[in-house]
């Protein structure tokens, strides 16, 4: 079934390049060209989850980390969760990421990886990692709203990526945006660009997780509340 939501997403991904420029210091990565086998399990993983045609509505993140999709290709999927939690072996990374851990929390309260990506689609308006370059040979993950020089240069393939996700059949009457900063951009491109109805927000994974875990399940049931809704 070549037109069902996974191979639209698989489509996106093995053309996804970044090809603009970026201030000094700042680097992007792309998972999928880095590792043969984050192709693997990124097809595995949509293949299992979204092999219909559905129509799902959107969880924006921020931009990928170099532990979570930046090596899954899957975003807020480590390699321990994409195992644990959705069966899909990835034998030539282990990574721990701290927002996926919050999010696979969440979607088991929800009931299960099946229903919850039976409904909802989670990417970024940024879909590659980017890091900073801090020392020799050290980088660190970096979000695309750091420096506005970085935002600038990367808005329009910001904009480009999201026209891209909502043509591969996203319900626009709503959009999930995780973090309020990323908010603030966000709500900015909409207003210019029309394209989500409705945008909720919902604190980060990686914000509660460092800062609130204690507690935890009420960000967990206010994320249940306003994805139900």
């Amino acid at each position: 079934m070549a037109n069902t939501f996974a191979e639209k997403i698989i489509q996106f991904n093995r053309e996804l390049h970044y090809i603009g420029a970026l201030p000094d210091g700042f680097g992007v990565l792309n998972p999928y060209l880095d590792n043969p086998e984050t192709m693997t399990v990124m097809q595995a993983f949509y293949r299992k989850y979204y092999n219909d045609s559905n129509k799902r509505k959107f969880i924006i993140g921020i931009n990928p980390s170099r532990h979570g999709a930046g090596v899954t290709g899957v975003p807020f999927t480590d390699t321990k969760r994409l195992e644990s939690v959705c069966g899909i072996k990835m034998l030539s990374a282990r990574t721990h990421e701290v927002s996926s851990v919050f999010v696979y929390d969440m979607i088991s309260a929800w009931g299960g990886p099946d229903d919850f990506y039976k409904r909802f689609y989670i990417n970024s308006p940024f879909p590659l990692a980017i890091v900073r370059h801090v020392k020799e040979n050290d980088w660190l993950n970096a979000n695309y709203y750091d420096d506005p020089k970085l935002f600038n240069r990367v808005k329009s393939f910001m904009i480009a990526s999201m026209k891209k996700h909502i043509s591969l059949g996203l319900d626009t009457s709503e959009v999930f945006i995780l973090g309020k900063k990323n908010a603030q951009f966000i709500h900015k491109l909409n207003k210019e660009e029309k394209l989500f109805e409705k945008a909720t927000v919902l604190e980060h994974p990686r914000y509660i997780q460092q800062y609130k875990s204690k507690e935890k399940q009420l960000y967990i049931d206010k994320y249940l509340v306003a994805l139900s809704g």
